[in-house]
């Protein structure tokens, strides 16, 4: 099957439903709940962008076992070209949602693209679970499905170090094992996209307080959406119902974050790729390279959140005649500097690629994975600078309604500026609020602070991979210099 459409993701969702909750009630139809349904659309729309002719080189390429056209997302780069094209390709449906989905596709399929290059890793365990996974990711990318993932466990407490206490009844486990398959019970989160896609990916990063070599939360598995026992309980939605004019942002582009429970859920043998290995999950990330995969993913998105806020920024000062005051030059310069900084990451981590062990061209960790560590204080700084910029103007939006009633002349009077008029800026300044004000842009805030793990465990992962040794050296060559050397 060939990349699919827009229509065709739709209607996956409808003919296989998942049990999906929220304010309440079950959600008959993901497609058409108001709290949804433009999410939805969201997703289709980049479908209908990689299944458009016109984009048929750009966004696919020819399966080598069937032949037909897939998604570019899922492309296993053997070459500088192909990791090249797949950024391009992921910068584009980046920019379509204006880097405000943060869990597009692409980010699973850069993921199992990687595992399933590194297979013969999963198989070190068990042969059945390297050819369990090479057939996991043929059936995905042919297919063209849409894949969500729930990596964290729930938990009561934290013990004095910190580390997560994984307690029975409430972390995922197996709670039982027959010819079929293993039986899972727990919750999980966080399942960002999860009522808005067709599987879902079952893993934890590490398990790195286990000291048994066993454990039955060391799992990586995956499994349709509409699995029995499997149920997605959503927050309350950002998308309420307004326009776009109103709501640019949260009325497209509310991709839904969600806890997962699995109520004695089966996992078919087939659909198993760790089990109990702790050793064995501890250490996928880098031995099959997945996390430089998706750092270079994630790094396409915050470029174009950064042009994003730059661009609103722009926009902002000019509509208000305050682009030649000094603060905003400096303000400006800052989005800049972060902007430039993100694009350099990116292409430092694809122009210092190498082919790893797998055969993969695999980005340079070290830039890829600092884009991870910057953004996590970079947006929620690009959102202040956004704020200050704007400053009460922020609060000065009239509904689109607004303009169609008596008051209408007046905003078109009083609110118009030299550089706009009333109706461009106040459509300019909704989008302004939805980035740095609303719900919406609260949560895309505290989505990126912790959108890699949290601070600390982002420091101590970039600090594990720097060369220390090497410039520790430089150090102590320049510190036994004698006197006569300059």
């Amino acid at each position: 099957m060939a990349a699919r459409t827009g229509r065709q993701y739709l209607q996956g969702l409808r003919d296989h439903p998942a049990e999906v909750w929220m304010a309440g009630e079950r959600v008959a139809d993901v497609t058409t709940h108001p709290g949804l349904a433009n999410g939805a659309r969201a997703i289709a729309s980049l479908y209908d962008q990689q299944s458009d002719p016109a984009n048929r080189a750009a966004m696919t390429f020819v399966s080598p076992k069937s032949g037909d056209r897939l998604g570019m997302s899922f492309i296993i780069p053997r070459t500088h070209a192909e990791l090249e094209a797949r950024r391009a390709m992921m910068l584009t449906w980046a920019r379509t949602t204006c880097g405000m989905m943060g869990r597009s596709p692409d980010f699973m399929n850069v993921t199992f693209s990687a595992w399933s290059a590194a297979a013969d890793y999963f198989g070190r365990s068990k042969p059945e679970y390297g050819a369990n996974m090479r057939r996991y990711y043929e059936y995905i990318s042919e297919n063209d499905l849409v894949l969500t993932h729930s990596l964290i466990n729930l938990q009561r407490s934290r013990d004095v170090s910190g580390m997560f206490n994984l307690q029975e009844g409430t972390a995922l486990q197996v709670v039982k094992e027959s010819s079929a398959g293993i039986t899972v019970r727990g919750a999980r989160v966080l399942a960002t996209l999860g009522p808005l896609a067709d599987e879902i990916a079952v893993y934890s990063p590490r398990l790195a307080q286990h000291r048994d070599a066993h454990s039955p939360f060391a799992l990586n598995f995956a499994l349709p959406c509409a699995t029995p026992g499997l149920r997605f309980l959503c927050r309350d939605t950002f998308d309420y119902g307004r326009s776009h004019f109103d709501h640019p942002l949260g009325s497209r582009f509310e991709e839904m974050d969600s806890i997962v429970f699995f109520d004695d859920v089966l996992v078919p043998w087939e659909r198993v790729f760790v089990y109990g290995d702790v050793a064995m999950l501890n250490n996928t990330a880098p031995v099959t390279h997945s996390s430089a995969h998706t750092s270079h993913q994630g790094a396409a998105k915050n470029l174009a959140k950064c042009e994003l806020v730059l661009g609103v920024a722009l926009l902002v000062t000019e509509t208000l005649g305050s682009s030649h005051l000094p603060h905003s030059d400096e303000r400006i310069g800052e989005l800049i500097m972060y902007t430039e900084l993100m694009k350099a990451c990116m292409r430092a981590a694809e122009a210092d690629a190498k082919l790893d062990e797998w055969g993969v061209m695999c980005p340079a960790s070290l830039p890829a994975e600092t884009t991870r560590n910057l953004f996590m204080t970079a947006y929620p700084r690009m959102v202040e600078i956004l704020q200050l910029l704007g400053s009460s103007s922020l609060m000065i939006l009239p509904t689109e309604a607004d303009f169609k009633t008596p008051l209408g002349p007046h905003i078109e009077s009083y609110l118009a500026t030299d550089k706009s008029n009333a109706r461009d800026r106040v459509k300019l300044f909704h989008l302004a609020w939805d980035i740095a004000c609303s719900s919406f842009g609260s949560r895309q805030v505290l989505y990126e602070r912790f959108f890699a793990s949290d601070p600390l465990t982002r420091a101590r992962a970039l600090g594990s991979i720097y060369p220390k040794r090497e410039t520790m050296d430089r150090v102590l060559d320049f510190l036994a210099r004698d006197d006569t050397q300059p």
